[in-house]
C-alpha cells in the first residue's frame, strides 16, 4: 500500500502526461515556454482571480509574496508555529522578524483571536496556513487585518482545490499561494509553485521578481531571484488539470468515509462550518500516536507525522526567545496527529485494511484503560 500513489496516477493519465512533455521536447522552449503562460491563465481562471504568477517552488513564492509587499528588515509578520519550516523560514529570509499565533485545535489552522493579540505595530503581513487540506477562518482574519493595515498571503500548499463560502482557495486573501511538490493535491514532478492575485500591481512585482527583477529583457526595476517554473513541469500540470475536479471529488468521498468509520475510535478532521477539505493529509490524533505508528508499521500499512516538532522548537529560530508552553494547542498537536494513506485512487478495501488496523490499536487501548 502506497501513503501517497503517484505511480497509479501516471498510469491513469499517461498518454496525456506524455504528449505534453513530447510537445516542450520538440518546441524546445524548455524556460518559459508557451505552456508557463497557458497554465497561469488556466490556474488564474480555476482559482476565480485575475493573475497567476508560477514559480519554482512554494517555499519561494511565498518569499517572493513577501518581496513584492516591500516586507523587509524591522518589520514582523506573523505566522503559526505548527506548519512545515518553509512558512515561517521565508520571514528572516527577506530580513523581518517572525511572530507566532497558535492554532485552533479543531481545525489546524490560525487562531484569529490568537493572531489578533500578537499585532504590534511593527506588524506588516500575516501568513495563516491552510492546514492538511482545509482553509482558515479568512473572514476573520481579512477584517482583522484591514482594519490594521496587513496584508494576508495564504499559504495553500496542502489546500489547493479546497473551498471556504464558495470561495477557493488562493482567492481568499491579497495574495495566495500554492506549491507543486508532487504530493500535493495537484503536483508536478519536481519543485514547483504559483501565486494569485487580482491586483495587477502586485501581479507585476511578483511576476517581475521571479525573472530576475526585470519587467523586459534589460530593465530591471526590482532585485529580483530566478525562480521560473520550468516548462516541463508546467505541461505536466497541465495534462493533470483537467482531472483534478474529479481527484478533488475523490479525496473529499474518501476523507468522508474515513471519518465514518474512524469516529469513536480516535479523533478525526473535523471540516470546518463553510468549508470543503482536500485532505492533503488525512490526519487523525491520538494520546498514543507513536505506539499507533508503529502498530501500522507492523501491519505493513504506511503513516507519517506531519510535524512532530513545532517551529518554535526548532534550533535556527531558538533565538526569538519563545518556550515549550508558549503554544500549547500547536505542541499538543504535534505530538498527537498521525496522517494515514491518502489520495484519490485509494481503494475501499485498501481503506478497510487501513481502518481495522486503527480500530484494532484503539480498542485495545481503550481496553486496557478500562481494565
Amino acid at each position: 500500500m502506497q501513503f501517497i500513489d503517484l505511480q497509479t496516477q501516471y498510469t491513469a493519465y499517461g498518454p496525456e502526461i506524455d504528449g505534453r512533455m513530447d510537445a516542450v521536447l520538440r518546441h524546445g522552449q524548455f524556460i518559459m515556454g508557451p505552456e508557463i503562460r497557458e497554465l497561469e491563465e488556466a490556474l488564474a481562471a480555476y482559482v476565480g482571480v485575475s493573475h497567476c504568477i508560477t514559480v519554482a517552488s512554494g517555499t519561494q513564492s511565498l518569499e517572493i509574496a513577501l518581496r513584492a509587499l516591500g516586507i523587509g528588515p524591522g518589520d514582523e509578520v506573523i505566522t503559526v508555529p505548527f506548519t512545515w519550516i518553509s512558512s515561517a523560514e521565508v520571514i528572516p529570509l527577506v530580513g523581518a522578524r517572525c511572530v507566532f499565533a497558535d492554532i485552533e485545535p479543531a481545525s489546524y489552522n490560525i487562531d484569529p483571536d490568537r493572531f489578533a493579540a500578537a499585532i504590534t505595530p511593527r506588524t506588516k503581513a500575516v501568513i495563516p496556513v491552510s492546514l492538511f487540506g482545509q482553509m482558515a477562518d479568512y473572514e476573520r482574519i481579512n477584517e482583522i487585518a484591514a482594519a490594521r493595515g496587513i496584508a494576508v498571503i495564504e499559504d495553500a500548499a496542502q489546500s489547493f482545490g479546497a473551498t471556504r463560502h464558495g470561495v477557493r482557495s488562493c482567492g481568499a486573501t491579497v495574495i495566495g499561494s500554492t506549491s507543486f511538490f508532487p504530493a500535493k493535491p495537484l503536483g508536478c514532478y519536481g519543485d514547483g509553485g504559483a501565486l494569485f492575485t487580482s491586483d495587477p500591481v502586485l501581479a507585476e512585482r511578483m511576476s517581475a521578481i521571479r525573472t530576475h527583477g526585470g519587467v523586459r529583457r534589460h530593465h530591471h526595476p526590482y532585485i529580483g531571484t530566478n525562480s521560473r517554473l520550468d516548462t516541463l513541469q508546467a505541461a505536466i500540470l497541465l495534462a493533470k488539470l483537467p482531472h483534478f475536479p474529479a481527484e478533488v471529488a475523490a479525496r473529499e468521498r474518501i476523507g468522508a468515509r474515513y471519518s465514518r468509520l474512524l469516529a469513536g475510535a480516535c479523533t478525526v478532521p473535523e471540516v470546518m462550518a463553510g468549508n470543503t477539505h482536500v485532505y492533503a493529509q488525512y490526519t487523525i490524533r491520538h494520546s498514543e500516536r507513536d505506539a499507533l505508528a508503529e502498530a501500522l508499521r507492523a501491519a505493513d500499512i504506511p503513516s507519517g507525522v506531519y510535524y512532530p516538532k513545532c517551529i518554535h522548537e526548532q534550533p535556527a529560530f531558538a533565538d526569538l526567545g519563545y518556550r515549550m508552553g508558549d503554544f500549547p494547542c500547536s505542541e499538543q498537536a504535534s505530538r498527537e496527529v498521525l496522517s494515514l494513506p491518502m489520495h484519490p485512487f485509494l481503494t475501499e478495501e485498501q481503506q478497510d485494511l487501513v481502518v481495522a488496523a486503527v480500530q484494532s490499536f484503539c480498542g485495545e487501548r481503550r481496553g486496557a484503560a478500562l481494565a
